[in-house]
């Protein structure tokens, strides 16, 4: 796949995220760092408090969950706001089920690709070959 110039990446778990900016081209791509938000963490996610079982995610899990739910939250606020115009989500394969329940119709729209895979701590250039060879 194939990074647009200026395009946006984010690179989500359950407990962190990290965006990125294409500042080269699609045929030689640099992801810089950008600055992130806070997170807002407020249990927005759709898991329900029960007891601990396969159907009921125990506390740490909602938390993932919730926080899934506030990174979508703060990439639809971008996208919204004009500051995203292209982007590639790579996230955990179970964040990024949690994140698809929170895409706005927008951010849908300017979604050039999803990769399952958990790339959080990884370095820029370790994204940037994930991202070609998807």
């Amino acid at each position: 796949m194939d990074i647009p110039k200026g395009a946006t990446v984010a690179v989500a778990d359950g407990e962190r995220l990290n965006l990125f900016r294409n500042s080269g081209d699609e045929a030689s791509p640099k992801l810089t760092a950008l600055a992130v938000e806070d997170v807002t963490n407020e249990n927005k996610g759709s898991g329900a408090r029960h007891q601990s079982s396969s159907a009921n995610p125990d506390s740490s899990q909602i938390e993932e969950d919730s926080f899934a739910a506030g990174t979508a939250e703060l990439l639809n606020r971008q996208v919204l706001g004009g500051q995203i115009a292209n982007l590639i989500i790579i996230a955990a394969p179970r964040t990024l089920g949690e994140l698809r329940k929170h895409y706005h119709q927008k951010l849908s729209a300017v979604l050039i690709g999803e990769i399952p895979k958990d790339l959080t701590g990884h370095s820029a250039q370790e994204i940037e070959k994930a991202v070609a060879s998807a």
